[in-house]
């Protein structure tokens, strides 16, 4: 986490995040991995039904569930939870970023008819 803080560089904040349309992109393209990162009764009330579900506090824990080969893209329903999330993972070593816009953004990007431009 020393090291994470101390190559912290203003500028480079938006390596931190991905927008809504690149996620789409890259996850359509196998090259990025969803993790939901809010409390099993949030999951449980509203659910997505794609990616993985893994609360941030079992981050630690459950690593070994994360594909090796895929940028890691935290999402909350705002953003608070993934920046803390992501901010955890690239201390590990992980290829990460979090979602901009949130899960609610998503969702509002992906309402009616649009939700066919996610392959799942």
């Amino acid at each position: 986490m020393e090291n994470l803080m101390r190559n912290y560089i203003l500028k480079n904040i938006s390596n931190t995040m991905i927008d809504i349309e690149e996620f789409i992109a890259l996850y359509n393209d196998g090259k990025a991995e969803l993790v939901d990162v809010r409390t099993p009764i949030e999951t449980k009330i509203w659910q997505i039904n794609f990616g993985l579900q893994i609360p941030a506090n079992e981050l630690p824990d459950r690593l070994d569930e994360l594909p090796k080969d895929k940028i890691i893209i935290c999402a909350c329903p705002t953003i608070d939870r993934s920046i803390v999330a992501r901010t955890y993972l690239a201390s590990v070593g992980i290829e990460t970023k979090y979602l901009k816009g949130g899960l609610l953004g998503m969702m509002e990007r992906l309402k009616g008819g649009k939700v066919k431009d996610l392959k799942i």
